[in-house]
Formats: C-alpha cells, structure tokens, sequence
C-alpha cells in the first residue's frame, strides 16, 4: 500500500529566504516543489493579481477579497497538485501554505482568526502541513534583502507596520502550535540555514513518509 508524503510549508516574513530554503529541502528529499499564491496554472494567474504592483493598491483591495483570491489560488494548487502528489507517495515542499494566510490576512490584515482557518479548512478540505518551518530574520534584515532584489510586489511595499504585524502573527502561530511547527533563525549564512532545516525536518519526522 502507498504511504502518504509528507507535506512541509516554508513560512516568513518578507526576505526570510523562503525560496531558497524550500528549493534545496526538497531537493535533499526528492520533493515536489511548489509556492503560494501560485502553484496551478490558475493560482500563478491568481498571484499576479494579488502581487501586480502596477495593479490595485493594497487599500484599494478589500482585505476579505484578497482573502478569497489566496484561497482560490489554494483550492486549486491542493486538488491539482499537493494532494496528487501526497496520494502517490511523494513529499511536497510548498513555499507559503495556510500559516501565511493566517498572518497576513488575519494578523496583518485584522480578519478575524477563527473565521480565516475555517476558510483554509474549506479551501484545502482540511489539508494541513506535517511539518510548517519558519524561518526568522529581523524586519531589517529581511527589508536590506529585499532592497537588493527585484522591485517591490504589492505585498512588500506595505508599510512597515503591516510587516510587525505579520512577524508577530507568525511568531503566535508558531508558539501555539509547537509540535507542528519549528522556528529557525534564517538570518545566517545559506549553507548553515540549510543545515538546521535538514535536522529539524529528519528530527520531527523522520526519513520515510507519513503513514
């Protein structure tokens, strides 16, 4: 009989380095590797949506209708893609997944808590990590980081405040729910960062797939 994969989400604020971490994992185990908002041909028109920042300002997107467009994006990235993958056998390394919705949409946004896991309950049929690692770094560090890079999506430029707000959300989650999440300072060097991601996914859940 198959084993179900495992599924591991990479959280963080902005510059955490959540591309970079969740690409070598899943190369290490082999992985699908996938990201939020995107992930389906849908999802990915989806995300330019929600990140163009050319398009809508972020005051002028009602919080609830971003809220919907994420989780539609979710809806179909899990039926086409995670849950298949899962259902082989196969791991999946996802960048961003509900933990972020609930940081951004209910921390950072003010929607209320309750209401947005239900509405991630709904969207994944509730699917819920193995494993959520969140990676950590300085809003600082995080901001230098994105400085170097491409310019800002819509997401990014928000204020600073909206950021706080988000680090604090994820930071809540994460104390919450200690056997489901682990928190790794990402503001080390790429390797070293690697390294700790390595022992904190072999040390909660093994090598082999979830039953």
């Amino acid at each position: 009989m198959t084993r179900r994969g495992r599924l591991i989400a990479f959280e963080g604020g902005e510059g955490a380095g959540k591309s970079t971490q969740a690409s070598r994992l899943a190369a290490s185990l082999d992985a699908e590797l996938t990201r939020e908002p995107g992930g389906s041909h849908l999802g990915e028109r989806i995300r330019q949506l929600l990140l163009d920042p050319a398009g809508e300002p972020a005051a002028a997107i009602d919080p609830r209708a971003e809220l919907m467009l994420v989780l539609a994006a979710r809806a179909q990235h899990v039926a086409q893609r995670i849950r298949p993958a899962l259902e082989s056998g196969r791991d999946v390394v996802v960048d961003r997944f509900s933990g972020s919705t609930l940081a951004y949409q209910g921390y950072g946004r003010g929607l209320p808590l309750a209401a947005v896991r239900q509405a991630c309950d709904v969207a994944t049929g509730d699917l819920w990590p193995d494993l959520t690692i969140l990676l950590e770094v300085p809003l600082s560090v995080g901001a230098a980081r994105r400085a170097g890079g491409s310019a800002p999506d819509r997401i990014e430029s928000e204020q600073g405040g909206f950021h706080r707000k988000v680090s604090e959300g994820f930071r809540a989650l994460a104390a919450a729910d200690p056997q489901g999440w682990v928190v790794i300072d990402g503001s080390g060097e790429v390797e070293a960062v690697a390294s700790l991601v390595r022992q904190a996914v072999e040390s909660r859940l093994g090598q082999g797939a979830a039953p």
